[in-house]
């Protein structure tokens, strides 16, 4: 609301109390040059809403914008200087590699793959949606916003993904257009950039087979909802995938965290470029990482060095293998 009409008698009653509220519980932004309010709000940075720990980039994104305020308040002479960059203060160190464990192989992928197609009545129109997270390393948000001209595919063999977009859910009273998802460019890359990911001949079948099943809807994306070719909505892709581990796995296995979420397809995908011998620089261009952040994640899903180390530690020993 405009700063000069915020005492306008005609304004709207509900915009009053929203401005009443807003007064009665903030504080002045001169406050932030105080350490004793600066850092416990840079601490309230690095929580979920439940408790948990942030993950790292939400972190990160949430400093920054506290930082464009501080200097917003520093440009309105509101703030002598910006308290941020004179406070020493560093986030808490978060687990950032992704846990083997949740890793599946190939024959554990594939058998929830088959489970999925399986289930009645969206999983064959989801059973594509989960292959190119398996296959193509897509993460969940790419994948809904995949549509058919982006797709460069033979009759058969290799073809070619260019992911353009990302829908990440956010549920609708926090869109603009008042989907539940919103319209985003690729994570970490400018608007408008495309990342071009290989597609093996399994998923090229898989796509042709779903697009011949199902076609596309109205506005050309693969995946969509049962219900008049509406959005894929988020609660049938999580609970097509609970129901497909329960049938898969046995209550031991269901109950660790193989698998646990659609998510770890694509950290299997990887963890599978890595191993196949991919070299490192080419997986982060296909997964849309940087090779820091790369190694930084997958460090723990690489196999054959523990097992290398095991052999060099034995004969040090003088303890070689029979």
């Amino acid at each position: 609301m405009l700063t000069s009409r915020r005492e306008d008698p005609l304004r709207p009653a509900d915009l009053g109390r929203a401005l009443r509220w807003v007064a009665a519980h903030t504080r002045p932004v001169a406050e932030l040059a105080d350490p004793a309010v600066l850092r416990p709000l840079l601490d309230s940075l690095t929580v979920r809403l439940d408790g948990r720990p942030a993950a790292p980039s939400v972190v990160s994104r949430r400093r920054k914008i506290l930082n464009a305020v501080a200097e917003y308040a520093v440009e309105r002479k509101l703030l002598d200087a910006n308290p941020i960059l004179e406070l020493r203060w560093t986030p808490p160190r978060t687990v950032q590699a992704v846990d083997r464990r949740r890793v599946a192989n190939p024959v554990q992928a594939r058998t929830l793959l088959l489970a999925v197609r399986g289930q009645r009545r969206s999983g064959p129109r989801l059973v594509a949606f989960f292959g190119c997270l398996y296959f193509a390393a897509l993460r969940p948000e790419e994948a809904v916003a995949l549509a058919k001209p982006s797709l460069a595919l033979p009759l058969e063999g290799w073809g070619a993904l260019h992911v353009e977009r990302a829908e990440p859910y956010a549920g609708r009273e926090w869109t603009d257009s008042g989907d539940a998802r919103d319209r985003r460019q690729l994570k970490q890359r400018a608007r408008g950039e495309v990342r071009t990911v290989p597609c093996p001949p399994e998923l090229t079948a898989l796509l042709h087979w779903h697009v011949g099943e199902f076609g596309t809807a109205p506005d050309g994306r693969l995946f969509a909802g049962e219900r008049n070719h509406g959005e894929l909505p988020k609660l049938t892709i999580v609970r097509a995938w609970q129901r497909a581990r329960r049938e898969v796995f046995t209550p031991e296995v269901a109950a660790t965290t193989l698998a646990a979420t659609p998510y770890d397809l694509r950290h299997a995908c990887v963890s599978t470029w890595l191993n196949g011998g991919v070299p490192p620089a080419q997986v982060a261009e296909w997964a849309g990482h940087s090779v820091e952040i790369l190694h930084k994640i997958y460090a723990k899903c690489l196999d054959g060095g523990e097992q290398l180390w095991h052999q060099r530690i034995q004969a040090a020993l003088g303890h070689l293998p029979d």
